[in-house]
């Protein structure tokens, strides 16, 4: 692509995407590396706060709380497209970590919904992105003269509540068999409506679950290079959001369950601090969210590097949206305290990230192990060996994740599911990759990357749940692991996308595995017509 500025070159994408659909998904599988920037982060940030005036023909569907309540059903079936199995509904309350975009949001849904397709090989005719506009507590944005949604303040919890669960409803009335990806709700609605709905409604929600999963995974692969255990990790996180209490959430199980350890017990080798200090037991001010990682062995602490000093963590977690907040004196003490100390600032768009990976490196002199939420340029050491930092980009786990989901025709997305396509992916980068920083295979293998974890993540959903003695116990990530083994012969895992259809294809079928298991395993990506992508 030409030197033009980021957002120049989203809207250049979005321009081919609408003058020739077979030409932007040819651009976007076979470039997919080279893309990603521009319609996803960082870009997809700017591109939200300035969706009002950059002229965007919308390609999703607005629901809007002052003109469609009581109207969504009948509003979704006048939608054009018949068939589809995969929505990304926002309702833009907290766009990345730029706050609240209203229905500016609709980019994010549309950003999230296209790498269903490039990493998954999901058809874009069963996709639909989709906003709710329940209106803005932005004034700025919502005075604005070219700003497009309900020009009022965030409704009231049992109003906003009512419109969700119509929307819900409307969905399983409309489509039955289709996948619900929440994306970018505010902390409260965020983890209320994914408890409301995740136990009867084939739903997700990827700043919680996906985050955890991407980040667990760069945990597990970063354990493979200092030989330690999980449950001997103590994890510092700056920031107690969703994302935050997500990972710590998924860590702590994923310690149940590897390490035996109590649940309780794997919940305390987690620490969550906020705007005002560690969370621990003492505050009587902690949301539901975080009250299960409040702590009453450690001392209060109001400042990042005092928590450093008395927790003495392993690895240092940023998902607090507060820049350059991993200062030199915090990563040089974890330093300290680690030969090989695990940062991981998560927060993006890039702009937000608590320090870069030049800055951890220097501050380490080289030893740390790295993931970011954004994108950073690799550093070459003396020796002229390129150290590339691996962004926890939720792209590895969420379309792979998801469009198993509606393959197996799953009627809910069980919390396990995380946990099998985290240590799927934290399995899989080599020890030449893992040798260069590279805690995940490069992303520019996205689709065999995904196949590999569809195929995990289909053989799990597939397996029947046993009943009886040790039933609680049942996990499949290891087991699935070896079922996706490349091929002999030196075959990889590939998606093919051709002829107006799409398969991703797993070679094998799991061993001992039934027909339809096998089936369901083998041909994870079952074709799906109406396409328009060829390879």
């Amino acid at each position: 692509m030409c030197r033009a500025p980021p957002i120049d070159k989203y809207m250049w994408l979005r321009d081919l995407r609408m003058a020739s659909p077979s030409s932007y998904f040819r651009v976007l599988v076979n470039n997919t590396l080279d893309v990603l920037p521009y319609i996803y982060t960082p870009t997809v940030g700017k591109a939200c706060q300035e969706y009002h005036t950059l002229g965007i023909a919308t390609r999703g569907l607005y629901l809007r709380i002052d003109q469609d309540k009581g109207k969504i059903l009948e509003r979704l079936k006048a939608w054009p497209q018949k068939r589809v199995r995969t929505i990304v509904v926002t309702d833009g309350e907290r766009i990345l970590g730029l706050g609240d975009l209203g229905a500016n949001g609709m980019g994010i849904s549309e950003g999230k919904i296209e790498l269903y397709t490039a990493a998954a090989g999901v058809n874009p005719a069963v996709c639909l992105p989709v906003c709710l506009d329940v209106g803005t507590n932005n004034v700025k944005l919502r005075e604005h003269p070219k700003y497009k949604g309900v020009r009022a303040a965030r409704p009231p919890q049992k109003e906003y509540d009512e419109f969700v669960q119509e929307f819900m409803e409307a969905i399983r009335a409309w489509q039955p068999h289709t996948l619900i990806q929440f994306e970018d709700f505010g902390n409260t609605n965020a983890f209320r409506i994914l408890d409301k709905y995740r136990d009867d409604y084939c739903c997700f929600n990827d700043d919680i679950q996906g985050t955890a999963a991407i980040t667990l995974a760069a945990l597990l692969a970063a354990l493979r290079v200092t030989g330690q255990r999980l449950a001997d990790q103590r994890i510092l996180f700056l920031g107690a959001g969703e994302a935050a209490a997500g990972i710590a959430t998924l860590i702590s199980y994923c310690m149940t369950r590897r390490d035996n350890i109590e649940p309780a017990a794997a919940r305390q080798r987690c620490h969550l601090m906020d705007s005002k200090g560690l969370v621990i037991a003492s505050r009587t001010d902690l949301q539901h969210h975080k009250r299960p990682f409040a702590h009453s062995d450690v001392p209060p602490c109001t400042t990042l590097i005092e928590a450093v000093r008395a927790i003495k963590p392993t690895v240092l977690i940023g998902a607090s949206a507060v820049p350059n907040s991993f200062t030199q004196e915090v990563v040089e003490a974890m330093a300290e305290l680690n030969a090989r100390p695990i940062i991981c600032p998560l927060s993006n768009p890039t702009s937000q990230a608590e320090c870069t990976f030049e800055q951890a490196w220097k501050w380490t002199n080289g030893r740390v192990l790295f993931a970011s939420g954004s994108p950073f340029d690799p550093i070459t050491d003396a020796q002229g060996i390129a150290h590339h930092p691996p962004q926890a980009n939720n792209a590895y786990i969420f379309p792979a994740v998801g469009h198993a989901a509606v393959l197996t025709k799953s009627k809910r997305v069980p919390e396990e599911l995380f946990l099998v396509a985290a240590e799927q992916l934290a399995a899989m980068a080599t020890v030449e990759e893992l040798s260069r920083g590279h805690l995940f295979p490069v992303f520019s293998h996205i689709r065999d990357i995904s196949a590999s974890i569809m195929a995990s993540c289909a053989h799990y959903l597939s397996t029947p749940t046993p009943t009886g003695p040790g039933a609680g116990q049942r996990l499949a990530p290891r087991r699935a692991r070896r079922h996706v083994e490349p091929a002999r012969g030196g075959q990889r895992h590939r998606l093919r996308l051709h002829g107006g259809r799409h398969a991703a294809v797993v070679h094998g079928p799991p061993a001992g595995a039934g027909r339809r298991e096998a089936a369901r395993a083998t041909h994870v990506g079952r074709a799906v017509s109406g396409g328009c992508v060829r390879r």
